[in-house]
């Protein structure tokens, strides 16, 4: 057993409060500050909710603090993507194999189970309207404006972690050090939430059970079911331009505008121009940054270290995987603070930098190829080569989704399986073309070829 710490926490979040759970289960003192008042007495600011997608990477680390079936109970399983054509036409991509989903769950309902379970613990203290106004890594001494007095208060907690998100305050004065890496890039497009609320007599006006996505190739919406019967929308769309955020001024524009794109859509969406014109545009950023700790006395974590675009689910996810990795080197840990943060950010660096990139892909797949024909194809074939090859081909959906397996190495397979569908898809036509021997030959004899492909198990 190490020494107890003091720890301060600032982020009160997904990330944040999951983190105070680990981290008071090994019974260091724990106290967690949030610059928001206490969601549980005061409604989220609407408007700016993308669901979440809980997937195998959330679902293990919700399952170490023993959250897992309480959130299930809330959460509606996602068997595959319905894409809606611009003629209303469905067509429905599976995830992957039977069995496999992932799950529709509200932000501020997770959030606030997480933040209840974190109050329960004795060694925990939440303190709500705490701003950080400045801090000092190198004593770690932060101060915090009590956004309700407007008292300013000083503490010197032994360990920090910020987990304050994407725009972090802890990462602001972290990076006025030199040597510091950062970088952000935006899209050019933001998103606006809409609703599609529940039937008039209860239940769900689409296929609850999926993800939906109208691709667009310059925009789409997806809209992701709630357990109350309504669906989350939400509109990605250019900032500028002729279609954009910025050209729609008038209720008569932006119906014109649905009914021409989102013609099946826009029957099941009675407050549209409501939400529409009052609903903020939201930004999507990517960061990233190096390092995410200072001399063993603070730590970045979650989308303080590593924000990503929503495209592929994972930030969530990747924020708790950070904890679940944190978590397991804490297993070993022989009390050098300065070590162990080192060793976790080298180790989870490449791979927060992956799942950034593999999102950004994500949005150009999502918003355009679902809706061409070829890639549904080549979705078959890859399934089929995964069911005759499952040891040596996953798809990279499988890898990032429905495995523990590091997004770098999802990443860089991925890349190695785009070369090979490259060759082999030029062979088929139609999904029974798989069966001929000329593919099974190239097939066989590029995966011969190909290294990288073998399993993991062989080369981590």
């Amino acid at each position: 057993m190490t020494e107890r710490k003091n720890i301060a926490i600032v982020g009160a979040g997904l990330v944040g409060s999951l983190l105070s759970l680990y981290l008071a289960k090994r019974g260091h003192k724990i106290d967690l500050y949030e610059r928001r008042p206490d969601q549980r007495q005061f409604a989220e600011d609407g408007g700016r909710s993308i669901n979440l997608a809980l997937s195998d990477r959330g679902w293990r680390a919700l399952r170490g603090i023993g959250i897992e079936e309480e959130v299930r109970q809330v959460a509606v399983p996602m068997h595959g993507r319905m894409m809606h054509d611009d003629k209303g036409n469905l067509s429905f991509l599976p995830y992957g194999k039977e069995g496999q989903f992932i799950y529709s769950v509200s932000r501020a309902g997770l959030t606030v189970a997480l933040v209840n379970l974190a109050e329960k613990k004795e060694n925990v203290k939440l303190h709500f309207n705490r701003q950080l106004t400045h801090l000092d890594v190198r004593i770690n001494e932060l101060q915090l404006r009590n956004r309700d007095t407007e008292e300013v208060e000083r503490i010197k907690p032994d360990i920090l972690f910020g987990a304050d998100g994407a725009y972090s305050a802890v990462r602001s004065e972290m990076h006025k050090r030199e040597l510091y890496d950062y970088s952000q890039s935006y899209l050019e497009y933001g998103y606006k939430e809409l609703t599609i609320p529940p039937a008039a007599g209860g239940g769900w006006q689409l296929d609850k059970n999926a993800l939906h996505i109208w691709p667009r190739g310059n925009y789409m919406m997806i809209a992701l079911p709630n357990i109350d019967g309504s669906f989350t929308c939400t509109l990605f769309f250019p900032h500028k331009g002729p279609l954009s955020f910025e050209s729609i001024k008038t209720e008569t524009q932006l119906f014109a505008f649905f009914q021409n794109s989102f013609a099946d859509a826009i029957l099941l969406m009675p407050d549209l121009a409501q939400e529409y014109f009052a609903n903020p545009v939201g930004s999507l950023v990517t960061i990233k940054c190096f390092p995410w700790s200072f001399e063993g006395k603070a730590m970045l974590i979650g989308d303080a270290a590593h924000a990503v675009v929503p495209f592929y689910g994972q930030g969530m996810n990747a924020g708790f995987e950070d904890i679940t990795v944190l978590d397991q080197m804490l297993d070993n840990f022989t009390g050098d603070w300065r070590d162990l943060f080192e060793r976790f950010e080298r180790k989870r660096k490449p791979d927060a930098d992956a799942i950034a990139d593999l999102a950004v892909l994500n949005f150009i797949e999502m918003r355009d190829k679902v809706a061409d024909p070829r890639f549904l194809l080549r979705k078959k074939i890859e399934a089929k080569i995964n069911e005759k090859y499952p040891h040596t081909w996953l798809p990279l959906y499988s890898m990032v989704t429905f495995s523990d397996l590091p997004y770098s190495y999802a990443l860089e397979t991925g890349r190695k399986q785009d070369e090979i569908m490259e060759l082999v898809m030029p062979h088929i036509q139609a999904p029974e073309d798989f069966g001929k021997q000329e593919v099974q030959d190239l097939l066989h004899k590029l995966l011969q070829e190909e290294e990288r492909l073998k399993p993991y198990s062989k080369v981590k």
